[in-house]
């Protein structure tokens, strides 16, 4: 039993490795000058509406209401009359620009975005679209993703920043309507001792998690083989492996930029 616990573990440790060389060969031929420039344009612009502007609608509700539940808690829970009210305001925003905006908001992204890229290529895989573009003499893995990774590291940031202003507005709207806090301590709180660093890192993770998201799904999508099953196994992994390495890398993006 021991033996066999060890050869499955050294399998496991090698195709890891196996597939982290594969991903890092795919980002390379993923990093290459497009063919035409007209089209990658045209495709970035698609891909900036497609992954971005078309996920603002879930973004809304999600900042809106989870800005409401922190002001709640975050009052429910300060029962000291040595504390100020406007301590709410002040808890609110900086929960939500360090971490509910920038972190929470990327891994919903993770879901919709990532496996909506994973499927989209996947499909084109199992189908042998691919096959035919490097029949063609395309580079089928610049083709693909490269559009979908600067889209999204463009686009991501202003994303978070609307999270960001709507997270707010979410706790001042209904925190004042649940009558935990009044209007003017809130906003008092919202700007007191700001930090424009915050939003800094902030976008700075933003960037980082754009790229991982994108990355990854472009990744499992393209190496897809088989059927219908393996389309959406692969779409399950790409937002399994997105989720994780961007929990992985908000903690080192914190020790880096806040310690």
């Amino acid at each position: 039993m021991l033996f066999k616990n060890d050869v499955r573990l050294k399998h496991q440790m090698l195709q890891f490795l196996h597939t982290t060389g594969e991903y890092f060969l795919f980002l390379k031929g993923v990093f290459s000058k497009p063919q035409k420039f007209a089209w990658f344009r045209k495709q970035l612009f698609y891909e900036m509406n497609s992954l971005g502007i078309n996920s603002l609608p879930i973004i809304t509700i999600i900042s809106l209401f989870m800005g409401a539940v922190i002001t709640i808690q975050t009052a429910y829970n300060i029962d000291s009359p040595f504390i100020p009210l406007y301590a709410v305001g002040l808890a609110t925003r900086d929960s939500i620009i360090l971490e509910f905006s920038p972190t929470i908001i990327s891994l919903i992204l993770a879901g919709k975005v990532g496996s909506s890229i994973s499927s989209e290529i996947g499909t084109m895989r199992v189908t042998e679209q691919i096959d035919a573009l490097e029949i063609m003499g395309i580079n089928s893995a610049s083709y693909l993703a490269l559009p979908k990774i600067i889209a999204a590291i463009i686009i991501n940031p202003f994303l978070i920043i609307i999270s960001m202003f709507q997270g707010i507005l979410g706790g001042w709207f209904f925190g004042s309507l649940a009558g935990v806090v009044t209007s003017t301590g809130f906003v008092y709180g919202v700007q007191y001792a700001f930090q424009p660093f915050y939003v800094t890192y902030a976008l700075v993770k933003t960037v980082f998690f754009a790229f991982l998201i994108t990355s990854i799904s472009s990744f499992f999508g393209y190496y897809t083989s088989g059927g219908a099953l393996e389309v959406g196994a692969s779409s399950t992994k790409a937002v399994v492996y997105s989720s994780i390495f961007l929990l992985v890398m908000n903690y080192l993006l914190t020790q880096l930029l806040l310690s």
